[in-house]
């Protein structure tokens, strides 16, 4: 797919919604990994929390804003932080939203004098690859951590990235 005109900006509270709405399509059910808004707002109340959105263009000649495609979640406490969620709608995946958030997001932990940027997933998460070509290692595992609805375990393996 080609890239897509792309615009990132800071979210807040009002932006609970498109977040929830991106989860919504983005995360597979069967792994009830997607929040509700009550937990995204809870979250996002809390001290070093930052929301990124990713906007497509908006209709030409309208006057709202962009088409929310993507969101990145992260938490920050002292010079470490954590990727909480990143995800893109599917219609809009293989155009450099993903990778424009995680750089983004990098830029803004740099900036924020944060050194070290985590993130957890689950082990049969093709995500994985995604997140090691962006630099991230593997520096541990929580055995048994996700269960699937068919109520089969999965490790959740958690990865670092230095930044700067």
């Amino acid at each position: 797919m080609a890239s897509l005109s792309l615009t990132l900006r800071p979210g807040d509270a009002r932006d609970a919604g498109a977040a929830e709405q991106v989860m919504a399509a983005a995360f597979d059910p069967q792994w009830g990994e997607a929040w509700t808004r009550a937990q995204l707002l809870g979250v996002m109340a809390m001290p070093g929390v930052r929301l990124l959105i990713a906007e497509a263009p908006g209709d030409a000649g309208g006057d709202a804003g962009g088409e929310p495609v993507g969101f990145a979640l992260t938490r920050s406490i002292l010079d470490e932080a954590e990727l909480l969620l990143l995800g893109v709608a599917p219609d809009h995946r293989r155009r450099g939203i993903a990778s424009a958030l995680v750089r983004a997001v990098m830029a803004d932990c740099a900036a924020a004098g944060v050194t070290v940027l985590h993130l957890e997933v689950r082990s049969n998460n093709p995500a994985i690859l995604f997140y090691t070509a962006h630099g991230f290692a593997k520096c541990g595992e929580r055995r048994h951590y996700y269960r699937g609805q068919d109520g089969q375990l999965y490790d959740a393996h958690t990865y670092r990235r230095a930044i700067g």
